[in-house]
C-alpha cells in the first residue's frame, strides 16, 4: 500500500524500476524524517490543525519510533514504499487516526527535502570533524620534521631543497581551504524547505518559521518554488565540496605512494600496513594510498555526474532527483573512509633523515647558491650564469643540507600557529553547537 495508492496500484514492473536503490537510503534518512515530523507537528497544532491531545499522541509515537531508530529496531516492511510511509503506518497502526492527521500541509515532495537538508547537515559535520583530527596530525607531523629535509620538485623534475614539515603543512593549511567549500555547503544544507509541499505552497497557514526554529536551520528557502529547485543544487555544491576535499586527499596518497618507491625511499611504514606480493618477497606495497588515489579520483567525477543528472530538468520536482542519492549518499561514506585511512596509516609514517646529505641531491642547491651571490653583491643574472656554468663543468660543490628560508610559509617560518587559527575559524563557521542545542529541545518537548 502506497500513501498516493487509491484503488488501483502499479504494476511490478513499474514499482521495481521507480523504487530502485531508495529503501536502503531511505534507512539512513529515518532519523531524520522522524525529526522532521516532529517539528511539523508541533506546528500543526500551534495552527489548529491538530487538537493538543493528538499532539502529545503523534509526538509519544515519533519518540518511540526515534529510540526504535537508534537501537536499530526500525526497519521498512515488505509492500510499504518508503521512510515516510513507514513511520506513517505505524503511527496509524499505534495510536489509530491521529497518524493520518500528520500529513497534512506538507507533500513527499518538501518531506524528503527536509529528511535530506538533515542529513547532509549531519553528514557535513562528520567530515568536518574527521577532517579536523586529519589536519591535527598533520600539524604535529610539520612540527616533528621541521628540521628534515627533502627535495622538492617540478615538472617532476629535482628543483630546490623542502622540508617533511613544509611537505605536511601544505596539506594541513590545504584542508582549512577546503573547508570554506565545504561551507558553502552546509550553509545551504541548512536552510528549511519545510512548508513549500509539492513545490508551490499550502492554502493552510503555516508557520515555516516555526519549524525552521525548531529543527535549528539557518534560515528558509522563502520562495516554494526554489525550495524545491533546491534539490540538485544542494547536491551539487556538496560534490564539489566532496571534490575540493579529494583533490588534497588524493595529492597526498600519490606523493606517498611514489616516495615510498625505492628509487626515493623518502618514506615507510610498518610491514603490517603494507601488503606484499604473493611472487616476489622483498615487496612492501602502498595498497592503502593506492586506494585513496583511486577514490578519491572517483570521487572527483560525482560534480560531473550530478551535473548531467540535472541538465535539462525544469521547475518542479522530477524523479530523476531521486538518482541524486545514489551518487551523493555513497560519495559520502567514501570521502569519510578515505580521510580517516588517511588518518589511521599517518599516524605510523616513518621519514628518512638527511636524504638531502647524499651528493645526488647537490643540484637541489642551486637556488641557494645564487642567492648567496647575490646576497654578497652580484647581479642576480650574473649569479645565475655563474652557477649554471659551473654545474656544466661539474664544479658545482655546494654546501649541502644547510637552508635559509625566512619568509613566512618558507622551511624556515612553517607559520604553525598562523595555520591552526584557520583551521580553527574554518570550522567555527559551522556553528554546529546552535545545531545541537535545537535538536535536544526538540526531542525533549
Amino acid at each position: 500500500m502506497k500513501l498516493w495508492q487509491k484503488n488501483t496500484g502499479s504494476k511490478i514492473e513499474v514499482e521495481r524500476f521507480t523504487i530502485g536503490r531508495d529503501p536502503e537510503f531511505d534507512a539512513i534518512l529515518a532519523p531524520f524524517d522522524v525529526l522532521g515530523s516532529m517539528a511539523h507537528a508541533i506546528m500543526l497544532e500551534k495552527i489548529g490543525l491538530l487538537e493538543t491531545g493528538d499532539l502529545v499522541l503523534l509526538k509519544k509515537g515519533l519518540k518511540e519510533i526515534y529510540l526504535e531508530i537508534e537501537k536499530g529496531q526500525f526497519k521498512i516492511e515488505e509492500g510499504v514504499e518508503d521512510v515516510h510511509s513507514q513511520v506513517e503506518f505505524l503511527l496509524t497502526q499505534r495510536y489509530g487516526e491521529v497518524g493520518k492527521k500528520l500529513h497534512s500541509g506538507r507533500s513527499r515532495n518538501d518531506q524528503v527535502l527536509v529528511d535530506l537538508k538533515l542529513y547532509y547537515r549531519a553528514a557535513i559535520r562528520e567530515i568536518v570533524e574527521a577532517t579536523e583530527e586529519l589536519f591535527g596530525l598533520l600539524i604535529k607531523l610539520s612540527e616533528k620534521h621541521k628540521h628534515d629535509l627533502m627535495p622538492g620538485y617540478t615538472h617532476t623534475q629535482l628543483a630546490m631543497p623542502s622540508s617533511f614539515g613544509l611537505w605536511f603543512g601544505s596539506f594541513a593549511e590545504g584542508l582549512t581551504e577546503d573547508l570554506d567549500l565545504l561551507q558553502t555547503a552546509y550553509r545551504l544544507s541548512n536552510k528549511n524547505p519545510l512548508g513549500s509541499a509539492a513545490g508551490y505552497g499550502s492554502s493552510f497557514p503555516l508557520d515555516r518559521t516555526l519549524t525552521t526554529n525548531l529543527l535549528g536551520f539557518e534560515d528558509l528557502h522563502h520562495n516554494v518554488i526554489n525550495a524545491q529547485n533546491s534539490r540538485g543544487k544542494t547536491e551539487k555544491t556538496i560534490a564539489f565540496a566532496i571534490s575540493g576535499l579529494s583533490g588534497t586527499l588524493n595529492k597526498l596518497a600519490s606523493d606517498v605512494c611514489i616516495f615510498m618507491n625505492q628509487h626515493f625511499g623518502f618514506l615507510t611504514f610498518p610491514d603490517d600496513l603494507t601488503t606484499g606480493s604473493s611472487i616476489m618477497p622483498h615487496k612492501k606495497n602502498p595498497d592503502v594510498f593506492e586506494l585513496i588515489r583511486a577514490k578519491t579520483n572517483q570521487l572527483q567525477g560525482i560534480p560531473n555526474t550530478i551535473t548531467l543528472m540535472l541538465t535539462n530538468t525544469t521547475t518542479g520536482y522530477h524523479r530523476d532527483l531521486q538518482l541524486l542519492k545514489e551518487a551523493i549518499f555513497p560519495g559520502i561514506e567514501t570521502l569519510l573512509d578515505c580521510i580517516r585511512m588517511s588518518t589511521f596509516m599517518l599516524r605510523e609514517i616513518k621519514v628518512k633523515e638527511n636524504i638531502l646529505a647524499d651528493p645526488f641531491f647537490k643540484h637541489a642547491f642551486s637556488v641557494e647558491v645564487v642567492n648567496e651571490l647575490v646576497l654578497n653583491g652580484m647581479p642576480f643574472r650574473d649569479a645565475y650564469k655563474k652557477v649554471g656554468l659551473d654545474i656544466e663543468k661539474g664544479d658545482f660543490h655546494p654546501e649541502q643540507n644547510k637552508v635559509a628560508h625566512t619568509h613566512e610559509g618558507s622551511i624556515g617560518n612553517l607559520c604553525t600557529a598562523e595555520i591552526e587559527a584557520k583551521m580553527e575559524k574554518a570550522v567555527n563557521k559551522f556553528d554546529f553547537g546552535k545545531v545541537d542545542k535545537a535538536l535536544i529541545q526538540l526531542l525533549s518537548i
